[in-house]
């Protein structure tokens, strides 16, 4: 199965179904990943209108969806996940890279303490909740996004993975296919841009990689902290995320073959 779909002026396009999941599969066509929809050209729509989209989750901040609309077809009528929680903190990667020295390791750095802090923070406790009730309510394809569609986006898809029963090694691989090396050499000058507007300075090529790519340390840290705080990924989705029994049947029943 050829995962990465291909858009115009969507990045990140993946399909992160049709893995094994014990003795069944994810199903294709359903669960679908990407970064942000607001460079989505007239051909991006009609392909997405296709794709029988019922719930968009759309996991960026309020001054995120702002900065860059996202851009829909003319018919559409799917659900958008979105909420305003947490703007206090809108402006928390600008004044990182502001006071940053913009090196690779300090990226890695942030991108550490990033993983640590996400799982917790209510406004993704609020985002995941409701994503997975729409898994469990809802007919159609399920489409989840960020602004990059490898943080916020990565560890929702680990976790549906997760209770699916996809094996650890497919989850990890799945959320690596974020670096995608021509994708990401393509990007480089927008990043590298955008960090010398925001900064007055120019990061190397090397730092700006760390800050697209994503690692698996990443995501065992945003694990890890889910274990430490309700002794397990389980624990996790059930105590603070509230993902009954019979949710979980329900996801297990839309989405496993």
């Amino acid at each position: 199965m050829t995962r990465r779909i291909a858009f115009e002026g969507i990045d990140n396009f993946r399909d992160f179904g049709d893995y094994a999941a014990g003795p069944r599969r994810l199903k294709a066509g359903l669960l679908y990943r990407s970064a942000g929809h607001g460079g989505a050209t007239d051909a991006d729509l009609e392909k997405l209108a296709a794709m029988n989209l019922a719930v968009i989750v759309d996991l960026r901040r309020a001054n995120e969806r702002e900065r860059q609309p996202s851009r829909r077809w003319p018919s559409f009528d799917a659900r958008v996940i979105d909420n305003d929680i947490g703007q206090e903190a809108a402006d928390e990667w600008l004044t990182f890279i502001q006071g940053s020295d913009l090196t690779a390791a300090s990226f890695h750095a942030y991108m550490m303490e990033y993983y640590r802090k996400a799982p917790l923070q209510q406004r993704h406790l609020d985002l995941y909740t409701r994503y997975f009730q729409a898994l469990a309510e809802t007919e159609g394809a399920i489409l989840i996004h960020c602004a990059a569609g490898k943080d916020r986006t990565g560890i929702a898809c680990a976790l549906t993975h997760h209770i699916t029963g996809v094996h650890d090694d497919d989850i990890v691989e799945d959320y690596l296919l974020t670096n995608d090396t021509a994708r990401l050499e393509k990007r480089l000058p927008t990043i590298r841009e955008v960090i010398r507007e925001s900064t007055g300075r120019v990061a190397s090529d090397d730092a700006l990689m760390v800050a697209m790519r994503v690692e698996p340390e990443y995501l065992d840290e945003s694990f890890r902290v889910m274990r430490e705080a309700y002794g397990s990924l389980d624990g996790y989705l059930d105590e603070a995320l509230g993902l009954s029994a019979e949710t979980r049947a329900k996801i297990h029943d839309r989405l496993l073959a």
